[in-house]
């Protein structure tokens, strides 16, 4: 009688084993995650070609709604991405922004951020940026 309760007791422990190595198995099935790292200023814009400081600031614009999730940009944030990317600040960036509003890239938004005037790129802005600044897309 005894010999069978030591069998049955290393089964017991045999079951265990075989569902603790199953267990540790299925980790290693698993594929480990991975990091994916933030594209920079620098990076977008070089991908980008601008031509110009209007097409720079559009193309800023664009990076701020779409890598920064703003909702809106204003003179302050274009003039950070400037600085980002250590070419300097354009004189009179209004000027380029409205440069791209006569264009019909980008729109004023009706709420002001942070005191100051607020805009948005349009759809025809966005595409415009996709595209590389190929018009016609």
């Amino acid at each position: 009688m005894m010999y069978n309760e030591e069998i049955m007791e290393i089964r017991k422990k045999l079951e265990e084993h075989e569902k603790r190595i199953s267990k540790l198995e299925s980790l290693f099935q698993t594929k480990p995650e991975t990091v994916k790292k933030k594209l920079s200023i620098g990076e977008f814009i070089l991908s980008k070609k601008p031509h110009d400081d209007v097409q720079k600031t559009l193309a800023i614009g664009y990076y701020l709604e779409k890598y920064e999730t703003l909702s809106s940009f204003n003179v302050k944030d274009l003039e950070k991405g400037f600085e980002q990317l250590k070419k300097g600040i354009p004189e009179n960036i209004n000027y380029k922004v409205i440069r791209n509003i006569n264009q019909g890239y980008i729109t004023e938004v009706k709420e002001k951020k942070d005191k100051l005037k607020a805009w948005a790129l349009t759809d025809s802005g966005e595409k415009y940026v996709e595209s590389n600044f190929k018009k016609g897309r």
